[in-house]
């Protein structure tokens, strides 16, 4: 006979004492020793977790009106902005909010995180001062504590899934997935797995709106879909908040991403009733079936490069295999921690100190993600690149120099007798080398080049161009073949006409 249970008829077992609860990696386990008739019969919560990264989140504060009241305009905690497009004395905090002379080291979910431990956090408000509210200034100090209200609010949250990164580039990258080595010497990954929370409610049977859930180590709730939410992709996301009052700092950190920005870590815990069979099989999913992809975040375009597909199991090994090659993967997020949200979550309802609810809309399990519309024509390297004028490194130094002239160029691409990039000279090198009395033009030449793809965006080139120092960027293939060269001068030209 098959297992046919309600939400109410698990509380009331809750109530009792009586309901069996199990992590999602237990559940997993009980799955395939004694299949899933057995576990749906004998199983009534898997409970879940997740602890990572997840950028979309902030807090709304309530400051209370001091005397004489004030009508903010502009505010800072602890240096960092907030945002006061509120009424007069409520304010929302971005966790990555960076602060202006902290950048990169403490932002908006530091400053999160020392509200929740209990820290001072300074505050300076500015206001231009009406009738009913004439004063123009307060700088003060708070603590969680001294406000009326702080309401964790974050619009987007855990993500059932993600894609793993690396970097095909020639140059070490940092990005919001961590920092990765050139030529593809390492890879990164986030989530939990088989303990993620919609992974094991994928068609959100009884995750939505009002679902009651593990935020932060307090309690909060699930106020929708997230931003972004991509389900028919397998990418769902939630919209959650709650007292940021009754939440715990170890599971609200605050974070960085060396020269990306900040972030905040949120631990998020929901607990799955097993209603039925397929909801006994669904949350019995093992690491190896939740597959991903992986991307070359070299590309810095919206469709990066599929590299290959892979899976959990493979990530969370701490290496994967590519072109090849085994290289090390290393994890954004917290295992242990989301194990520590799962577990907790689970002895709060065996302590009968958390009951399940029943959602009151369920999330939309269809749908896709849209880009962003661009009114305006993006220009990448292969709409602006020039002929690259090319010489060998066996050439001498008088004929390049006459190249140079001929052409009218600031640099020559040095290139091997396939045609392929190994080295750049410029005007000013050849100048050197005639002024010391080099003839070889391998002494006087860039070996180590940085170049472009052709479908990178001229603004990543010029970042490229001012982060190393240099005036111009091979734009090469896959095989290094020179497609042409884009410069300084080029960009400066194009962006004046652009505009």
């Amino acid at each position: 006979m098959k297992t046919q249970r309600t939400i109410e008829e698990i509380n009331e077992k809750i109530r009792r004492g009586e309901a069996t609860v199990v992590t999602a990696e237990e559940m997993t386990e009980i799955v395939k020793s004694r299949g899933v008739e057995v576990a749906a019969r004998d199983v009534d919560v898997v409970t879940t977790g997740t602890f990572g990264a997840m950028c979309s989140s902030g807090v709304f504060l309530n400051f209370g009106h001091s005397d004489p009241p004030i009508k903010i305009e502009n505010l800072t905690l602890n240096g960092v902005e907030a945002y006061h497009g509120n009424a007069a004395v409520d304010a929302y905090l971005g966790a990555t909010k960076m602060h202006p002379e902290k950048k990169f080291e403490y932002g908006g979910g530091h400053v999160i995180e020392d509200l929740v431990s209990g820290k001072e956090v300074e505050l300076i408000a500015t206001a231009y001062g009406t009738d009913c509210y004439p004063r123009r200034s307060v700088n003060t100090t708070i603590t969680l504590d001294d406000l009326n209200q702080a309401i964790l609010c974050n619009p987007r949250n855990a993500y059932q899934r993600y894609h793993a990164a690396t970097n095909g580039r020639d140059e070490l990258i940092y990005t919001y997935m961590g920092k990765l080595l050139p030529q593809y010497g390492n890879a990164t990954y986030s989530g939990a797995g088989e303990l993620n929370p919609l992974t094991n409610d994928p068609d959100y049977e009884t995750i939505g709106v009002g679902t009651r859930i593990f935020l932060g180590g307090g309690i909060g709730y699930v106020t929708g879909s997230g931003t972004q939410h991509d389900p028919g992709a397998g990418f769902g996301t939630l919209m959650v908040q709650g007292d940021l009052k009754k939440m715990s700092p170890r599971f609200l950190r605050g974070g960085s991403f060396t020269n990306y920005g900040t972030t905040l870590y949120v631990g998020i815990g929901i607990p799955i009733p097993i209603l039925n069979e397929g909801l006994a099989r669904k949350t019995g999913i093992s690491d190896s079936e939740i597959k991903t992809s992986l991307l070359d975040y070299g590309v810095p375009r919206r469709n990066r490069p599929i590299l290959k597909d892979t899976d959990y199991a493979e990530l969370k090994s701490g290496k994967i295999t590519l072109k090849d090659r085994t290289i090390p993967v290393a994890a954004l997020s917290s295992l242990k921690l989301a194990r520590e949200v799962a577990s907790t979550l689970k002895r709060w309802i065996e302590e009968k100190r958390f009951l399940l609810t029943q959602p009151q809309e369920r999330l939309p399990s269809t749908g896709s993600l849209k880009p962003m519309k661009i009114s305006r024509e993006t220009l990448f390297a292969q709409n602006i690149m020039l002929p690259a004028v090319t010489c060998r490194a066996e050439e001498d130094i008088d004929t390049v120099a006459k190249r140079i002239v001929e052409k009218n160029v600031n640099h020559v691409v040095v290139v091997t007798s396939t045609g392929t990039l190994c080295g750049i000279v410029t005007s000013f090198d050849i100048t050197r080398a005639v002024a010391l009395k080099e003839t070889k033009l391998a002494n006087v030449m860039t070996h180590q080049v940085v170049t472009s793809s052709p479908d990178e965006p001229v603004e990543s080139c010029a970042r490229k161009m001012k982060k190393h120092d240099i005036s111009a960027l091979p734009v090469i293939d896959a095989e290094k073949n020179i497609l042409g060269i884009v410069t300084s001068e080029r960009i400066s030209t194009l962006f004046g006409e652009y505009r």
